[in-house]
């Protein structure tokens, strides 16, 4: 009888490697090493050769790059979407990705489950396993971390990076260095260890070899830099006049900001499954795009369009942290994103200097600006007419005169 296959979205860090040689063990399966080029830089150097001399039969690795930053990141953006006022969703947006792959590669190779290093308390379980749900219902879904026998073999980190050295499994995770991180094309995320701590300060200059993607902004150059994106229906087609496809636009974003500090956050954010938990992110070449793609809409998106997609920014935002990329709700909301987007479409200029991102001028062939009318000056055009205002605030009082007078006469 053949043996059950198994497809584990591996990255070649602790977990994934331990669990790895685990689930080979206990399942007596084939384990398909799965791994998602999705910008990890020279964290994906070895790994094939690691993941074959760990036990795995065989191993995948997909340059997905280029569909995450066209069908991933740029949508996501286009949404405004930031959770809990601070967070980009770099991992979060990330996971559909390579859940989505995994179940493509789990059909290819006849596999009848796929298994993830996701731990039991966080949100990347979640996210996993309700993109198999949507996609691919029938597959069977192994999380060692919610097993009580691998928990009890495994109660902490520490034990693990003991099993990885007895049985010379290399990782880059020590006693010295406990954080676990995840990054990708969008950005690079630290928690666990000396971070569980939320009065641990990251950002002291005892703490500057943590950082990957972003010089400390107070080393950053004295001298500000000037950046302008190009955009077309909500999303960056170029930067400083040169046409770009959405990888190179991250991948230069990422450059200029990480030069000059920008992206970096420290926030105390909420689970999905119901725990705080505290999280670092560097996000360069994010903060840019998220900010010029603002500044864009300003100056192009109605007013009314704009306040409905922006009542659906911490839906969207929170869709996206929990998991539902491919549910109908996001899809539908994508749809009124997509919609508000069309005229979204001109050069915003912005200037880097110390981890800031300054506006520094927006302009647009399909500007809804129009300084004839904003003038303080006597509008040319005749458009507005001040005396007008009279009756408008006349009736938008009203409600107040009427609600005022009800409470006065209650307190007599």
């Amino acid at each position: 009888m053949a043996k059950q296959k198994i497809v584990l979205a591996y990255s070649g860090g602790l977990d994934t490697s331990i669990i790895l040689k685990w689930l080979k063990e206990t399942y007596d399966a084939e384990i398909i090493a799965f791994t998602a080029d999705i910008g990890q830089k020279d964290e994906l150097d070895g790994l094939e050769e690691k993941a074959l001399a760990t036990g795995a039969s065989k191993i995948y690795i997909d340059d997905l790059r280029d569909e995450f930053a066209k069908d991933f990141i740029f949508p996501m953006f286009q949404a405004g979407a930031l959770y809990e006022g601070q967070y980009l969703l770099g991992t979060s947006i990330a996971r559909p990705l390579i859940a989505k792959r995994m179940v493509e590669i789990a059909r290819k190779e006849g596999a009848t489950a796929i298994a993830h290093g996701a731990t039991g308390k966080g949100n990347d379980q979640v996210r996993f396993e309700l993109t198999a749900a949507a996609l691919a219902p029938e597959l069977d879904v192994i999380a060692p971390w919610r097993l009580d026998e691998f928990r009890e073999t495994f109660p902490g980190r520490a034990e693990m990076i003991a099993y990885a050295e007895k049985h010379g499994i290399p990782v880059t995770a020590s006693a010295a260095k406990p954080y676990s991180t995840d990054r990708n094309l969008l950005h690079i995320s630290f928690e666990s260890g000396m971070l569980e701590d939320p009065w641990f300060d990251p950002s002291a200059t005892s703490n500057k070899d943590m950082f990957v993607l972003s010089v400390d902004p107070e080393d950053a150059p004295d001298q500000a830099e000037y950046v302008e994106l190009n955009f077309e229906k909500g999303n960056c087609v170029g930067l400083n006049g040169d046409s770009m496809t959405p990888l190179q636009v991250m991948e230069r974003l990422n450059e200029l900001g990480g030069k000059h500090g920008v992206g970096r956050v420290d926030m105390v954010e909420n689970r999905f499954v119901g725990m705080k938990s505290r999280g670092v992110y560097e996000t360069p070449g994010g903060t840019i795009l998220f900010t010029a793609h603002r500044k864009m809409e300003s100056l192009t998106m109605d007013r009314e369009v704009m306040s409905l997609r922006d009542s659906l920014i911490s839906r969207y935002a929170t869709l996206v942290y929990n998991g539902f990329w491919f549910a109908p709700e996001r899809l539908a909301v994508q749809a009124l994103v997509d919609e508000s987007q069309k005229n979204v479409t001109g050069t915003v200029r912005l200037k880097l200097y110390k981890g800031n991102v300054i506006g520094a001028g927006v302009q647009s062939p399909v500007s809804l600006y129009n300084p004839d009318i904003a003038t303080m000056e006597a509008d040319p055009t005749q458009a507005y007419n001040q005396g007008d205002a009279t009756g408008f605030i006349r009736l938008n009082a009203l409600r107040l005169k009427v609600s005022s007078g009800v409470e006065q006469n209650a307190k007599k």
